[in-house]
């Protein structure tokens, strides 16, 4: 028998009032320090209780297994189960991408180096920076979702990055200096590579830090998390590989025959530029037109059925929900009452409430022996037009209020209840049937009466925004209702809120990420010409991305939004270590031609290699069991490619 958890929400109502309280006595310090002992009880117990669900949700699934062989289908569903399954895809998909990138690192590197050591380094390189990010993650109780779970495969491929720079770098010293000993050849290393990899760094943490001022909770915790991984990953690499490199490489080696395998690949794309520049040009403005008209199609609305696979319970169970049982996600409208401003204006008076108590224990016959004007036909006929407009609206399901119990009432006596038949049921209904079929559509101390529904999330047709918006129309111009007579609120409209935030929350993100970005390149590079010649790849790729989601009707949500930010950051790294080259090649003979071809022959196998990488790298997100996981690493792997 489940039973509603009394502790779990006298700690939950006592974090919320202290967190109201607060926000109107900010000067309280006493009170805030109240108030975090609160949140860490809050949050303990919280964990505690999600352990239960598991459990019951477990056992449930045992009881339903003995009637798989019935002929009637049995469905599980609720927010416990879907909670429960998400926290397992999580721990699935950390698990599935951890194993299967680790996996492909040493293919990869097996192909790239056929060589133990330069192996090795990389491996133990990565394998230190995630445990080490992983156990302050733990240490400091900073919980994982199924968005910032992705941080585990993406500073993977970012640790390996910097590894096969190095190492590239080393080997091509190695070719150029092999009489050099390896203390010479790790110092010029690092020292040639130390500037480009602390700047690839910082343009990484600048994408990734932009995802801060999202403003939703989720995307700037990943945000946060691969920060700290970025700083950890770059202090790693220059720790181990070096050092790897110094004690254990030897000063004969050289890996000419790797290189000349891989010459020829590279610098035809040298032969590309130069023969066919004129054509690159054309198909760059090609690929800008068709990504513009795309990001002009790009939305936000989307189905959180679609996160998952048809096959999974969680989809099962909100399928059969919304078409058999009233719809899944809630809405309400609140409408405020008939009293007397100063009856309204004495209630609201909270500064003389030294408690936290919740006015709904108030038993409302304490307050006032009248009946309110929701319990005169008016009242009612007002709801009902209301209640009736929800009910004939396709995406809607179960809508219940007041004009429910009027609805019965008059069905009861056969014909109209009048207001004094209407104020003496009122009166004489026993409290346990106030309790289950007034009190949740009505309050009478503030004397404002609810009308809840239930929208079906799988409706192909809806459109939160659209939806609530026609609701407002319908309210203000064909029932005369101001803004300030009602109020729409419930799950549908902070989902709704959320979403519509993420179109401009994706503009400032991206513009924060390239004027900041721009900024380090003119100071890296010290040329304004340079910077911009080295962000329009960048910008060339996340806008083709954007475009590439409009065009395939790809909906911007919490994950999608970050690929643009994220791609921008790691592409960047790729720019800068290119322009770093050339500029180096240039000082040679200053033949842009030639610095190209030396450019392409030297540090283009690091980036190719790099690029691989992280292409194949993000593709093993497909194998999770949330879609927008799937998406994540699809368009990011292609935004590499661009």
């Amino acid at each position: 028998n489940l039973q509603r958890d009394e502790k779990y929400h006298e700690l939950l109502e006592k974090r919320n009032n202290l967190r109201a309280f607060i926000l109107k006595n900010k000067s309280l310090n006493d009170k805030k320090n109240t108030l975090i002992y609160a949140e860490k009880e809050f949050k303990s117990y919280s964990y505690e209780l999600s352990k239960k669900h598991e459990v019951q949700v477990s056992k449930i699934r045992e009881i339903l297994g003995n009637y798989e062989s019935s002929t009637e289908s049995i469905y599980l569903g609720g927010l416990p189960m879907i909670a429960t399954d998400m926290v397992d895809f999580v721990k699935n998909d950390l698990k599935t991408f951890g194993v299967g990138i680790f996996l492909f690192i040493i293919l990869l590197l097996s192909i790239i180096f056929r060589k133990l050591l330069l192996v090795a380094l990389p491996i133990l390189s990565c394998l230190f920076t995630n445990i080490l990010v992983l156990g302050i993650l733990g240490f400091f109780d900073w919980r994982l979702t199924v968005i910032s779970s992705n941080f585990v495969a993406i500073l993977l491929i970012i640790n390996l990055a910097i590894s096969v720079h190095l190492i590239v770098r080393f080997q091509e010293l190695q070719s150029l200096y092999p009489s050099y000993k390896n203390e010479h050849l790790v110092i010029k290393m690092i020292s040639q590579m130390l500037r480009p990899c602390l700047y690839t760094a910082l343009t990484t943490i600048v994408a990734f830090m932009s995802l801060v001022i999202s403003g939703i909770r989720p995307v700037i915790d990943f945000g946060l998390m691969m920060t700290l991984g970025v700083v950890i990953a770059v202090c790693t690499n220059f720790i181990i590989i070096p050092l790897g490199l110094f004690l254990a490489a030897d000063p004969n080696s050289s890996s000419r025959e790797n290189q000349s395998d891989d010459l020829p690949f590279t610098l035809n794309f040298a032969k590309l530029t130069q023969s066919h520049g004129n054509i690159i040009l054309f198909l760059a403005i090609i690929i800008l037109c068709f990504s513009f008209y795309g990001i002009r199609m790009l939305k936000v609305e989307n189905r959180f059925i679609d996160y998952f696979d048809s096959s999974t319970e969680i989809y099962k169970g909100m399928e059969l929900i919304d078409n058999k049982l009233g719809g899944t996600v809630p809405l309400e409208i609140i409408l405020k009452g008939k009293k007397s401003a100063e009856s309204v204006n004495d209630f609201d008076d909270f500064d003389d409430f030294d408690d936290f108590d919740d006015f709904d224990n108030i038993s409302p016959q304490e307050e006032s022996n009248e009946v309110s004007y929701w319990f005169s036909q008016a009242g009612l006929n007002e709801i009902g037009s209301i209640h009736q407009y929800l009910d004939n609206l396709e995406e809607t399901g179960k809508v219940s209020s007041l004009f429910t119990l009027y609805q019965v009432a008059n069905d009861l006596i056969g014909g109209q209840v009048d207001d004094i038949q209407l104020a003496l049921i009122y009166k004489s209904l026993p409290t346990s049937v106030k309790d289950a079929m007034v009190y949740p559509y009505f309050h009478e101390l503030s004397d404002e009466a609810r009308i809840t529904l239930r929208v079906k999330e799988t409706s192909y047709n809806l459109n939160r925004s659209e939806l609530l918006k026609s609701i407002k129309r319908q309210m203000e111009n064909i029932l005369g209702y101001t803004e300030a007579e009602y109020n729409l609120t419930g799950m549908l409209v902070l989902y709704n809120n959320m979403l519509q935030s993420l179109y401009a929350s994706q503009i400032l993100t991206l513009g924060m990420v390239f004027l900041a970005i721009t900024a380090m390149l003119i100071v890296l590079f010290k040329s304004l010409s340079l910077a911009l010649i080295g962000i329009t790849p960048n910008l060339m790729a996340s806008f083709f991305i954007l475009g590439a989601m409009g065009w395939a009707d790809i909906p911007l949500d919490m994950m999608t939004i970050t690929i643009a930010a994220i791609c921008i950051g790691i592409g960047v790294d790729n720019t800068i270590h290119y322009i770093h080259r050339y500029q180096r090649e240039f000082l040679v003979d200053e033949d842009y031609v030639a610095s190209m071809y030396r450019s392409h022959a030297s540090i283009g196998r690091a980036m190719f290699y790099t690029s691989m990488t992280i292409i194949f790298g993000f593709s093993i997100l497909v194998l999770s069991n949330f879609n927008p996981s799937i998406y994540f690493g699809v368009l990011s792997g292609i935004a590499m490619l661009m």
